[in-house]
């Protein structure tokens, strides 16, 4: 199906920290002049991405874990049939029942070169530090479909950059975060257009 031969289509982005990525989706699909409406769900009521929603008049959700683990964010998901779930640091497991119903429509990016540094508690700066710590050469991004598994399911793209030493986490997160701003979108873009 193609999004442009649609009149509009729902996107819900799901995000539980600051909202950057999110911002620059919605930011980067705005300038295409391409017309969806967005959604974001968070499962924090302090998140940065409220603010950022609020600053773009994008409507948000807030719902608690374990709305996640009942029924409640299922039959909201399903009510609103998403073109598109996409996870913009998401810190909550998908439950299955909602893969399930959505297959092949939930994408993740994640800080590394996947399978390497995926899993149970790698996000984030327990990344990089260990990608630091392992003295890797190289590290990236990988945006991926969910499936019942943290960081396995099939990979979408990747991207690369050195790691020049010495490099510090901060710095290796700062990096990698601008490989996100920039093919996020895009890789997004292509999806829902083919």
């Amino acid at each position: 199906m193609n999004i442009n031969s649609l009149e509009k289509v729902s996107i819900l982005i799901l995000a539980s920290g600051n909202g950057s990525n999110a911002e620059n989706i919605i930011k980067f699909f705005q300038k295409q002049k391409i017309n969806i409406n967005w959604i974001i769900i968070t499962n924090n009521s302090k998140a940065g991405v409220i603010k950022r929603s609020q600053r773009l008049n994008v409507p948000y959700v807030v719902f608690e874990r374990k709305d996640f683990e009942g029924e409640k964010v299922l039959e909201f998901i399903t009510k609103i049939n998403p073109f598109i779930i996409i996870l913009a640091g998401f810190l909550l497991k998908i439950p299955q029942r909602l893969i399930n119903k959505f297959p092949d429509k939930i994408i993740n990016i994640h800080p590394s070169l996947l399978p390497n540094y995926g899993g149970k508690g790698m996000y984030g700066m327990n990344v990089h530090k260990k990608v630091i710590e392992n003295n890797e050469s190289e590290s990236g991004i990988s945006i991926h479909y969910v499936n019942k598994n943290y960081d396995e399911g099939k990979i979408i793209f990747q991207k690369s950059i050195a790691i020049k030493y010495p490099c510090d986490p901060e710095t290796l997160s700062q990096n990698i975060h601008e490989l996100e701003i920039k093919y996020f979108p895009e890789v997004i873009k292509n999806l829902i257009s083919n």
